[in-house]
């Protein structure tokens, strides 16, 4: 269906949308009358994009079956979520705050988390690099460079200090890689600038949030984090948890997209108060049709199991996993997301 990317995961990015149960299934109402139906045990997520509105008795639906519920604007910035609370572990929580506070602990997970960063930007920069004739060798030494410092660091700052390095050259690589239109000069975002730093925050966000709703459901607080400095409403521990996602899932996407002939440049427009490159209607749904394709899709890339599995299911893995992490206070049970 073109307004639903997957059996469970709904994205509704139609203004004027109504959302209704009707008998056994979730019944949208569009504005032009048109009406699609699922069956309602099968929805996992809803995000909706822009303004629609949900019947009290489908929202009465969603706290009751733990279905998160998120709304952006209809560029993708995050308002917040409809979440229940039967997820709260208070034990869990205080364990948490109190390795938050624990230096030790937090460069020992940082270095984890950053060292499997730049080893998934490696490998995807390198992947593109296959098919094209490039000469990126110095590029490359630099991040190579930057991960072998990032095992010698002594403080998170340190660490953060030569993931920064990392992720400059690396995106210079990618930059190098990408056709004229899409070309960009570094990173930028709040707002993004250019067509590919718009694509990236797009996907970094929609990420970012399905770990958000991952912490929570695992009675683990999103706002207290281990590597990321704290923040006022930012979930830092959603992006700690990121950090080992953004090549493999966000990035790859992005260059398949554009590599592919798959979006174009004609999707984007630029906000004249902001300045802020932004995507249309169509172009945020061949994005999110794409970064749904890529979470349902199954590798075995995860070192230590042995089975196939999807990117989404690897974020529940990894979340379960930092969970464990935490109650036993032991660094060792955490094992980060890496690619080959």
């Amino acid at each position: 269906h073109k307004r639903r990317m997957s059996m469970s995961f709904v994205y509704v990015v139609e203004d004027g949308s109504k959302m209704s149960i009707d008998g056994g299934c979730l019944k949208i109402t569009y504005k032009s009358g048109e009406v699609s139906k699922m069956p309602k045990e099968t929805v996992e997520a809803i995000s909706i994009f822009g303004n629609s509105q949900m019947s009290t008795q489908c929202t009465k639906f969603c706290l009751e079956k733990g279905i998160r519920v998120s709304y952006f604007s209809k560029n993708g910035s995050y308002f917040g979520c409809l979440l229940s609370t039967g997820h709260v572990n208070i034990k869990r929580l205080k364990k948490q705050i109190f390795l938050s506070e624990d230096k030790d602990f937090c460069v020992k997970l940082s270095k984890k988390i950053i060292q499997a960063k730049i080893n998934n930007q490696l490998v995807v920069v390198k992947r593109y690099l296959r098919n094209s004739n490039i000469d990126e060798s110095d590029n490359l030494f630099q991040i190579s460079n930057a991960r072998k410092k990032v095992i010698e660091a002594e403080s998170v700052e340190q660490i953060m200090g030569y993931e920064g390095t990392a992720s400059r050259y690396y995106f210079k690589i990618l930059s190098d890689l990408v056709e004229t239109d899409f070309k960009f000069s570094g990173r930028n975002r709040r707002p993004p600038k250019d067509p590919f730093n718009s694509l990236l925050s797009l996907g970094y966000t929609l990420v970012m949030y399905e770990l958000y709703g991952e912490l929570e459901s695992h009675g683990l607080n999103p706002f207290a984090g281990f590597l990321h400095q704290d923040r006022e409403n930012h979930p830092t521990l959603a992006s700690d948890m990121m950090e080992e996602w953004r090549a493999v899932l966000v990035d790859s996407v992005v260059m398949s997209l554009i590599q592919g002939h798959e979006i174009s440049i004609d999707e984007f427009y630029y906000d004249e108060e902001t300045g802020a490159c932004l995507l249309k209607k169509d172009g945020m749904k061949i994005f999110l049709s794409k970064m749904e394709k890529k979470l349902h899709s199954e590798a075995k890339y995860l070192s230590y199991i042995n089975e196939r599995m999807s990117f989404r299911k690897a974020i529940w893995h990894q979340v379960r996993m930092l969970s464990r992490t935490v109650d036993l206070g032991d660094v060792e049970q955490y094992k980060p997301i890496t690619i080959r």
